[in-house]
């Protein structure tokens, strides 16, 4: 089994033949991080970096997305939902987290969680008051719509 290492800390880089173009890597983050109106702006504050974006062959007309998202201490984001599905790690410090219908949950530096196509994400923020969080994320797109979506009040 061949294991390809990933350091969030680099240069974004397109893989492959097949990768998406940088226009459409940008398009995606500044969807992803754009808000949407005055009370966005004070919460979506996180700071989004790409590592990479790969068009995936065998599921035609999908990309991955794999990116960093940085909070500052007390930081969050407003709801959203994802058009697709997504897996976070925790990279460093402590993230509180809540789908719909579900618990609030405290995730720390080494776990995981996965939120399916569409989801509402009505709790996303920094855990600490004091320290940064730092998450990987792992979002199957379009490559042509938004990452993040703003749920409608």
């Amino acid at each position: 089994m061949m294991t390809t290492r990933i350091n969030p800390l680099s240069k974004p880089r397109l893989a492959g033949r097949g990768a998406l173009s940088l226009a459409a890597i940008a398009l995606g983050l500044l969807a992803l991080t754009a808000p949407r109106h005055a009370m966005a702006q004070a919460v979506d504050k996180e700071k989004v970096a790409p590592v990479t974006q790969q068009a995936i062959p065998e599921a035609p007309g999908k990309a991955v997305l794999i990116a960093t998202v940085t909070y500052e201490p007390g930081q969050s984001s407003s709801p959203h939902k994802h058009p697709g599905s997504i897996f976070a790690y925790v990279l460093e410090g402590s993230v509180e987290s809540q789908l719909e219908g579900g618990p609030v949950k405290i995730y720390r530096a080494g776990d995981a969680w996965y939120e399916p196509v569409g989801a509402h994400h009505v709790v996303s923020r920094n855990a600490s008051k004091s320290e940064p969080a730092k998450l990987l994320i792992f979002a199957v797109t379009s490559g042509h719509e938004p990452v993040k979506q703003p749920l409608e009040h």
